[in-house]
């Protein structure tokens, strides 16, 4: 994509307990062209899905109320919220906690270490959600 109209930029919902983090990641995929709403809770995440219906839910597993998967097989069973990708960001980094994600539905898997943020990205650019960038690192 060369030119990008207003009508391109995609909605994220980043469902993270930790305000730092959230924080960061709301401030790296803003700078990338995406508008970002933000859920400190499994509760107001999923409240906020089903109003908001975003493009993209990336969501913590460890969260104050509820765990993440069960927060993505709840989206799951509502019609609203079933087709939204979700991808799991946290700093578990098992077989197990990879395995329990993509059976509660998430299409993707991140662990939370050096190279996440540049993952988070390059997957975003491949579901379509980021413009490609350039080879000089520009957003085309």
């Amino acid at each position: 994509m060369t030119n990008l109209d207003s009508s391109w930029r995609r909605v994220g919902l980043i469902v993270e307990d930790s305000e730092t983090q959230a924080l960061r990641l709301q401030a790296l995929l803003e700078s990338a062209g995406m508008k970002i709403v933000v859920a400190p809770t499994g509760q107001a995440g999923l409240d906020l899905a089903g109003a908001l219906v975003p493009d993209v839910i990336i969501l913590d597993v460890e969260l104050p109320d509820m765990n993440g998967y069960t927060v993505c097989l709840m989206l799951q069973e509502q019609a609203a919220t079933a087709k939204i990708p979700v991808i799991m960001l946290t700093h578990l980094d098992s077989n197990l906690a990879t395995l329990r994600s993509l059976e509660s539905g998430a299409i993707e898997f991140i662990p939370k270490d050096v190279f996440a943020e540049a993952v988070l990205l390059e997957s975003l650019r491949q579901m379509g959600l980021l413009p490609d960038a350039l080879p000089d690192g520009n957003e085309s």
